[in-house]
């Protein structure tokens, strides 16, 4: 590998990162206004992530799977983060950004850990098939207007 790849590599992973950062955060929205966990909304999640992986982030089929994948499991981390979080928050009478900093990222991922269930887990699963799935799909043709 020469190190143009590597460092291509390199940000194809960050930006895996990142995107799946964003759709937790955006997974959040729906799940503080219902009050309620919402595990099935990895699945369009994953669909998403995987479009935009294999559009935006990779071309080739399997990186884009395996990024796309990785976007899911960053995401589903992350929702599970941050509704604890909130709950720790609204428990406490703090803001977001005072319960994350006070609590601190160990105490926050142990006790997203131990809120997991068997149904978070199944759904995290079917949203990383679909997001594989979508990614190892080559990409729809855009129709062109004639000129």
């Amino acid at each position: 590998m020469t190190v143009r790849q590597i460092i291509g590599e390199g940000f194809a992973l960050g930006c895996a990162l990142m995107l799946g950062l964003a759709a937790g955060a955006i997974w959040l929205v729906p799940t503080v206004f219902l009050h309620r966990p919402l595990p099935w909304l990895a699945v369009p999640a994953g669909w998403l992530l995987a479009k935009a992986m294999r559009k935006w982030v990779h071309t080739r089929k399997w990186n884009a799977a395996v990024l796309a994948a990785l976007a899911v499991v960053v995401a589903s981390v992350y929702i599970r983060v941050l509704i604890t979080t909130v709950n720790i928050a609204a428990m406490l009478g703090y803001g977001l950004i005072d319960a994350l900093r006070t609590a601190g990222a160990s105490m926050l991922l142990d006790l997203a850990r131990f809120g997991v269930s068997k149904q978070d887990v199944v759904w995290g699963v079917i949203g990383i098939v679909v997001a594989m799935v979508t990614a190892l799909r080559s990409p729809t043709a855009t129709m062109r207007k004639p000129n």
